[in-house]
């Protein structure tokens, strides 16, 4: 058996956008329907959603079956908590608040045996193997696992073009959100100074040869990311669509009810 090949990160070099969405229930069952709607990758977040190892686990077993691609955002760079998730079968592995081209060069070993990393070795404990069904997993793990970068502070955007640069690091995802509030303007990505840093990064990365996602569930923003060179895109988060659908639903039989407001609905 080899290791299974990983579709997000193939998809990387194509010229198609990828559009992913947010799963942030932290619920298997919620993550199964998800990835039956036709999403090119889905997200199952560990920073902000009510996530575990376990948790995570689940939601990588019942969105196995489907075309849509798995990636998993972890709270921190955590050198134990990345052994564990890559453990259980994460292949792309996507981190928050990576500010400099050291930190991202220390996330790089955490996800690679040694003598190239420190990740520690399971052997047949490990789902990620296939409990030793693998043949060679140790040697190429490693050539399908996927690390995309998130930048989304200030200190971020300064050291960019060193991140980018850094072997390891396949692409770098800028959160919209986190990043204005970095800059002083919170709840406002829209700012010109933040718009500013946004294209900066992306041109940045671009000319690193690596690739530029981003958060734009509006899809103006979205449509306009796509044009400055962003291939990866997330463009929905299930919690807020949820919520959305249920306030829209009301409406129509309670009209004093208003229609949903999208702003606060995005991170």
């Amino acid at each position: 058996m080899e290791v299974a090949r990983n579709p997000f990160k193939a998809a990387l070099s194509a010229s198609r956008i990828q559009y992913g969405i947010w799963a942030g229930f932290g619920s298997a069952y919620c993550a199964e329907i998800t990835a039956s709607t036709g999403y090119d990758w889905m997200l199952i977040d560990g920073e902000h959603a009510p996530n575990t190892v376990t948790s995570i686990l689940a939601q990588l077993q019942a969105v196995a079956p489907y075309p849509t691609a798995s990636v998993v955002r972890t709270p921190q760079g955590d050198d134990t908590l990345i052994k564990q998730l890559l453990d259980i079968g994460t292949q792309t592995l996507m981190i928050p608040m990576v500010e400099s081209a050291e930190q991202a060069g220390n996330i790089v070993r955490a996800m690679r045996y040694p003598p190239q990393g420190i990740r520690g070795v399971g052997g047949g404990l490990i789902r990620a193997s296939r409990w030793n069904e693998i043949d060679d997993y140790m040697a190429h793990a490693h050539e399908e696992l996927c690390l995309i970068a998130q930048i989304e502070t200030s200190r971020g955007v300064e050291n960019v073009e060193a991140i980018a640069k850094v072997d390891g690091v396949d692409a770098l995802f800028i959160g919209p959100y986190d990043l204005s509030a970095s800059l002083g303007y919170p709840g406002n990505p829209q700012h010109p100074d933040v718009q500013g840093r946004i294209r900066h990064c992306i041109e940045s990365i671009l000319a690193a040869g690596k690739t530029p996602g981003i958060l734009a569930p509006n899809a103006a923003d979205a449509n306009h990311y796509a044009q400055l060179g962003c291939r990866f895109i997330a463009v929905g988060i299930d919690v807020s669509l949820l919520r959305q659908a249920a306030k829209a639903s009301l409406t129509r039989f309670d009209p004093l009810q208003q229609p949903p407001a999208s702003a606060s609905d995005s991170y």
